[in-house]
C-alpha cells in the first residue's frame, strides 16, 4: 500500500482512546477488516473524522440505510444545534487544507451539504440531465468512448504491460461527464490532474488547486455565455441569466465543480477495482464471460463488494434520536460505514464472497453503494451503464486479459473512506 505522507491529519490519531479516528492504520490498510471489526462491536459506535470531529459511525445495513433516509438527519451542520457557528467541521476542514478564505463558499456551499429545500431546488434543475432515458441514450456514445480507448490501449503498454487507470479506467468517466456537461476536451487533461492533487491528501496542493478550479469554471462560463449550446452548462447559464434566485453565481459554479469531479472519480475507481476483483476470481469471470447478460448485476455486486466510497460524508442529527439503544444527541454527527454496511452478515448471507448473481435480476438494488434516500447518487444510473460498458468491451476485446503483479503486490492509495488502486498493471494478452 502506497504510503501517506506528511499528511496534517494524522496528529489526531490516538489522541482519543477507545474513539478510533478514520486515519487509523488498521482503518486505512484493511478497511474491511478494520470496519468489519467496529461492525460487530456495535451497529453505532463512537469514533473521530479526520479533523477530530466527534462522530457516531453507523456500521450495520439496516440502521446505516435508516439513518440515510431519515430527515432528522441533515447534510449541513447549520441545521443542527450550533447553526450558524463558524466554526463547523467543513470550516476546519477547509482551513486545514489551507484553502483562501473567499474560495471556501464554493465547497461549503456544495449541494453534497444542502437539505431541503435548497438541495431539492439544485436537484432538479440538474436532474434532467440523468434520466434514465437520457442515460439510456447516452449508452451508444460511452461504447464509442470505451471503444477507442480500448482500441489504443496496446500504444500504452511497456514490455507487454499497461495500466488500465489512466489509459482506460479515467478516460472513459471523465469524457463522458465533461460531454455531458460542457467542459472543452483540451481541459479534461488539467482536470484530471486536479482530481489527483484533491484526493492526495497533499496540503501544499490545496491552496492552489481549488482556487484554480473555481477560476476556470468561471472563465468557462464567461466564454460559454457568449455561445450557448445543449449542454447542462449552458441550461445552468440560461436558469442563473433568467432568474438568480433559483441559482446564483456560487451555486452555479459549486454544481459544475461538483458534477464533474463526482462523475468521474468514483466511476473510475469502480470500474478498477471491478477489473482486478473480477481477474482476482476466476470463476466469477468465468461466468461473466460465459452469460454477458449478468453484466447489470455483476455491477451492483461489485459496487457492493468493492466499491470506491466507503464512507458517508457527515450527517448531524438535528433533535435527539435514539438508534439502535444508542441516543445521538442533537447536533452531533453521524456517518453511515458503506464498506461494514455491505458487508453486513445479518443482511448478506456469507458476504465476503463475491457472487455476480447475489443481486436478484430485476429488483431493486439490495446495498448501499450509492447510498439511499433523498441523498442517492444522482449519477448513480451513469455510473453503473458506465461500468456495464467498461467491463462488458473490456473482456470483449481482451478475454485473455490478466493481471502483470501478484494480487497482493497491488498497491493502493490509502484514503480514509476509499478504496482505490494507484495502478492496475495488466497483460492484454
Amino acid at each position: 500500500m502506497t504510503e501517506l505522507t506528511d499528511s496534517p491529519f494524522s496528529e489526531f490519531v490516538g489522541k482519543h482512546p477507545g474513539e478510533p479516528n478514520v486515519m487509523e492504520p488498521a482503518l486505512l490498510t484493511d478497511p474491511f477488516a478494520g470496519y468489519g471489526a467496529l461492525r460487530e462491536q456495535g451497529p453505532v459506535v463512537r469514533g473521530r473524522f479526520v479533523d477530530d470531529t466527534p462522530v457516531w459511525f453507523i456500521t450495520r445495513f439496516e440502521e446505516a440505510r435508516e439513518v440515510l433516509r431519515d430527515q432528522r438527519f441533515a447534510n449541513s451542520p447549520a441545521h443542527s444545534a450550533g447553526g450558524g457557528s463558524a466554526d463547523t467541521p467543513i470550516d476546519r476542514l477547509l482551513e486545514i487544507m489551507g484553502l483562501p478564505e473567499h474560495y471556501r463558499a464554493y465547497l461549503s456551499g456544495s449541494i453534497l451539504n444542502m437539505d431541503a429545500p435548497d438541495h431539492t431546488r439544485l436537484r432538479r434543475l440538474v436532474s434532467r440531465a440523468f434520466t434514465a432515458r437520457k442515460i439510456t441514450d447516452l449508452r451508444p456514445r460511452v461504447a464509442d468512448i470505451a471503444e477507442d480507448a480500448l482500441r489504443r490501449l496496446p500504444e500504452h503498454a511497456v514490455d507487454g504491460v499497461v495500466d488500465l487507470i489512466p489509459h482506460f479506467a479515467y478516460p472513459l468517466p471523465i469524457t463522458v461527464i465533461c460531454e455531458l456537461v460542457g467542459i472543452p476536451e483540451a481541459d479534461r487533461p488539467q482536470w484530471r490532474e486536479w482530481s489527483t492533487h484533491l484526493v492526495s491528501l497533499r496540503p501544499e496542493l490545496h491552496p492552489e488547486t481549488f482556487p484554480e478550479m473555481i477560476d476556470h469554471i468561471h472563465a468557462l462560463i464567461r466564454e460559454r455565455r457568449t455561445a450557448l449550446t445543449d449542454d447542462l452548462l449552458s441550461e445552468l447559464i440560461r436558469v442563473h441569466d433568467d432568474d438568480g434566485s433559483r441559482l446564483s453565481d456560487v451555486e452555479m459554479v459549486t454544481l459544475v465543480l461538483t458534477l464533474v469531479l463526482a462523475g468521474h472519480e468514483t466511476t473510475a475507481h469502480l470500474i478498477t477495482n471491478g477489473v482486478a476483483a473480477l481477474l482476482t476470481h476466476p470463476d466469477q469471470l468465468q461466468l461473466l464471460k460465459s452469460e454477458p447478460a449478468l453484466l447489470p448485476r455483476a455491477v451492483h455486486e461489485l459496487m457492493r463488494w468493492c466499491g470506491p466510497v466507503h464512507l458517508t460524508q457527515m450527517r448531524y442529527a438535528t433533535e435527539d434520536v435514539e438508534l439502535a439503544g444508542v441516543r445521538i444527541k442533537k447536533g452531533e454527527a453521524v456517518t453511515p460505514v458503506l464498506v461494514a454496511a455491505n458487508h453486513d452478515p445479518r443482511h448478506f448471507a456469507d458476504p465476503d464472497r463475491l457472487d455476480l448473481t447475489r443481486q436478484p435480476a430485476g429488483r431493486a438494488e439490495n446495498h448501499v453503494g450509492f447510498g439511499h434516500g433523498m441523498h442517492y447518487c444522482l449519477g448513480a444510473t451513469l455510473a453503473r451503464q458506465e461500468a456495464e460498458v467498461a467491463f462488458g468491451k473490456l473482456l470483449a476485446h481482451y478475454p485473455d486479459v490478466a493481471l502483470a503483479v501478484a494480487p497482493e503486490d497491488l498497491q493502493r492509495v490509502p484514503l480514509p473512506g476509499s478504496w482505490r488502486l494507484a495502478s492496475l498493471p495488466l497483460r492484454l494478452n
